[in-house]
């Protein structure tokens, strides 16, 4: 069994209103079958799944729902437009999403992941339409979580828009690259959450996309990133429900090798004891 974080109150992951003691997201898409998602979502430890709201398919085979499998008491549901290459198009899906939650009385139904993508084959956001789709959602009541290109700019924009949180692409979505620019998200991190530039230290950033390998998921809780958010990099792993343990445990060591503070990189050895006291004197002295 995975060893659990110690929850302390600073250990907490507060996004769109809501508080999580996890801070790996995991989406409910491309699984062999509902049966191994669900299993996978328990191993995860995940209290926040996405489902995409305009799915072509919400039932299996044997007719039985998505939502069936999905324990609505256990897990808060983050609706996303993902298909949507238009603004238009997301906000639609998005207040369709909103609906579906209230009828299911779900603590998220106020919130949306937000996704207005570019190009079909790449996948990446069209940041223009991401913007005029966030301000048109923040002014409707939702509290909006942008999926955005790893663009610091373009992030601190969204920020100023009302978006609760950016999610920045650590590479393209099902990729699984894992974060492919490191020193932009850093960037990023650095003006979102910078005061001098309007931002708040503890505003939420959550990378998203890409993600293939636990050591993904901890560069980029290393890099400062408050959570993840994948769904491929389970869901299509040989052993999905093993891959969900090692996630949430990557999860949670570089969430607290980032709070304990790396050592400084350096070019030449530095002795791990003093050399005072040696019997032998040091080569070349």
């Amino acid at each position: 069994m995975t060893p659990q974080l110690q929850v302390s109150s600073d250990s907490l992951l507060t996004l769109g209103g809501h508080t999580f003691a996890s801070r790996l997201i995991v989406g409910t898409g491309k699984y062999e079958s509902y049966e191994i998602m669900q299993e996978a979502l328990d191993a995860s430890g995940a209290e926040v799944v996405t489902v995409a709201v305009r799915r072509e398919r919400l039932l299996d085979d044997n007719g039985r729902s998505l939502f069936d499998f999905i324990d609505t008491d256990r897990y808060t549901i983050l609706p996303n437009t993902a298909g949507c290459f238009t603004a238009d198009d997301a906000v639609r899906v998005a207040r369709l999403g909103r609906e579906i939650l209230q009828q299911m009385a779900n603590p998220g139904q106020d919130w949306v992941k937000l996704e207005v993508l570019g190009d079909p084959q790449t996948l990446l956001p069209d940041p223009m339409g991401t913007l005029e789709a966030c301000q048109t959602l923040v002014g409707d009541g939702f509290r909006v979580l942008c999926y955005s290109t790893d663009d610091p700019v373009m992030a601190v924009r969204l920020r100023d828009a009302g978006a609760t949180s950016v999610m920045p692409a650590g590479s393209p979505i099902g990729s699984g690259r894992g974060i492919a620019n490191p020193a932009a998200i850093t960037i990023l991190l650095e003006m979102l959450k910078d005061p001098a530039r309007g931002g708040e230290p503890d505003y939420p950033v959550i990378v998203d996309a890409g993600v293939g390998a636990p050591s993904d998921v901890t560069t980029a809780m290393e890099l400062g990133a408050d959570g993840v958010l994948l769904n491929t990099g389970i869901a299509h792993a040989r052993d999905p429900v093993q891959m969900a343990r090692a996630m949430k445990a990557a999860c949670e060591a570089g969430y607290l090798g980032f709070r304990a503070g790396r050592i400084p990189k350096r070019m030449y050895a530095t002795a791990s004891s003093p050399w005072a006291g040696l019997i032998s004197p040091i080569p070349g002295e």
